[in-house]
């Protein structure tokens, strides 16, 4: 799992790298990933990221960049010198969110069975996925609902759905 329960990231999942920065014109910070994700994490549309730059936390989506991957960061990261262009950076980072590989075997197995349902729930920020995991998971007392609501989550990725409506 990329994120343990007490909030730690799976070392096995972290990725450790220096790296020099870009700063455009309007402030935004440009830090290259040296990596392609999908290799080593698994393939997906859209990859969120948590972890460290220049010993900042940061939350980000890893993005296709000229030459490869990039993380782009607002103008905020620019001020008080925090970031300057060309500066050479440390950075940490891993998937954020449950990753399809930790997920529950009927879940994981319905997301498989629809492609489609399957690359939009990877493409989502962890607080959806989070959002319908739980969702599923509240059928403790009624394990006949378990179906069901997987069912529902499938029909709703599959329509490209952030979110449950009215929730």
């Amino acid at each position: 799992m990329a994120q343990r329960s007490d909030g730690q990231a799976d070392a096995a999942r972290v990725r450790h790298f220096r790296v020099a920065v870009s700063v455009d014109r309007r402030g935004r910070v440009t830090v290259p990933v040296p990596f392609d994700p999908d290799e080593a994490w698994e393939a997906k549309p859209r990859h969120h990221v948590a972890g460290a730059i220049a010993g900042c936390t940061m939350r980000g989506v890893i993005d296709k960049a000229p030459g490869g991957h990039a993380i782009v960061l607002g103008p905020s990261w620019t001020r008080g010198d925090h970031l300057t262009h060309g500066a050479t950076v440390e950075v940490a980072i891993y998937p954020e969110g449950p990753q399809r590989g930790d997920l529950a075997r009927d879940i994981a197995a319905a997301l498989d069975a629809s492609p489609e349902a399957g690359a939009f729930f990877d493409s989502l920020a962890q607080f959806y996925r989070n959002a319908y995991l739980r969702w599923i998971d509240a059928t403790k007392r009624r394990p006949d609902q378990r179906p069901v609501r997987i069912a529902e989550v499938i029909r709703l990725l599959e329509d490209h759905q952030k979110q449950r409506p009215g929730t």
